[in-house]
């Protein structure tokens, strides 16, 4: 009679997974896509937690490998709702002080994540970050499979942000701003007169790209963590207590729906 019990816990089951897609599309459908955010980003927290709770018995990559296909499925989300960038906060600079073993694994399941990304045709994928920071293998085989794809028109910009950190990428930014000048031969005195907040931000990561509307923390953490501190001046948050594996699509469009209903004022 094993098959009497499997059949009753699926239609035990067929209620709550229909009052569960019916509120989803219900969210779907209150959605105007005027009022939705065109870059957002996420900061996915709470992969390990996951881990030790749902893969007890497992190695902490399992949680990784988890958030990653979250992440893959993120991404799907934002493009069928048509938001034109994604930025995922994969690995921060402060993550690479970790045991090794364990960055070893994050790092594991953050070239399977890019890969991934990168398959997709109508995603065009780039990595932000220090990749300097990283083993040379690892680093060239992210450049690689980011290089696979493509920009074309429409299609979803995704950066992964890998060995990031807000810190890091204000340093790179005047670095690289002093270089170019330099090479123009400005003096360190007209520079000093003349830099605007545009040339610094000629210097970022992302660079050409539109700020981040919306910022997604999950995990019930409520920090910024140095996450695009200069692009996030402006933007949005919306904080969540689910871990980053167990974030849902109705999770999402809470997110959105929460973001429609605030006044930007952009500091005015």
């Amino acid at each position: 009679m094993a098959w009497w019990h499997d059949l009753k816990e699926r239609l035990a089951g067929a209620p709550r997974d229909l009052a569960y897609q019916t509120y989803e599309q219900q969210l779907r459908n209150e959605l105007v896509r005027e009022r939705l955010p065109k870059h957002v980003a996420v900061q996915a927290d709470g992969n390990r937690r996951w881990a030790r709770t749902n893969a007890p018995d497992q190695p902490l990559i399992a949680g990784y490998r988890a958030g990653a296909d979250k992440l893959v499925e993120f991404c799907q989300w934002c493009a069928d709702v048509d938001i034109e960038v994604v930025t995922l906060w994969v690995l921060s600079t402060d993550n690479l002080n970790r045991a090794g073993s364990e960055v070893d694994e994050i790092l594991t399941a953050i070239e399977e994540l890019v890969t991934a990304l990168a398959r997709v045709p109508e995603w065009h994928v780039g990595t932000v970050g220090d990749l300097s920071l990283l083993p040379e293998s690892i680093a060239g085989r992210l450049r690689a499979a980011a290089s696979e794809s493509e920009a074309t028109a429409g299609s979803l910009r995704v950066n992964v942000a890998v060995a990031y950190g807000g810190k890091h990428e204000l340093r790179d930014a005047v670095r690289s701003l002093l270089a170019a000048e330099a090479d123009k031969g400005t003096t360190l005195a007209e520079l000093a007169r003349t830099v605007e907040v545009e040339d610094i931000a000629d210097h970022l990561y992302t660079k050409g790209q539109p700020d981040p509307d919306l910022i997604i923390r999950t995990s019930g953490e409520q920090r910024l963590g140095g996450f695009l501190m200069w692009q996030s001046a402006h933007s949005e948050y919306y904080f969540c207590e689910a871990l980053w594996p167990d974030f849902r699509k109705v999770d999402f469009y809470r997110a959105l729906r929460s973001y429609a209903q605030r006044e930007r004022r952009f500091g005015k």
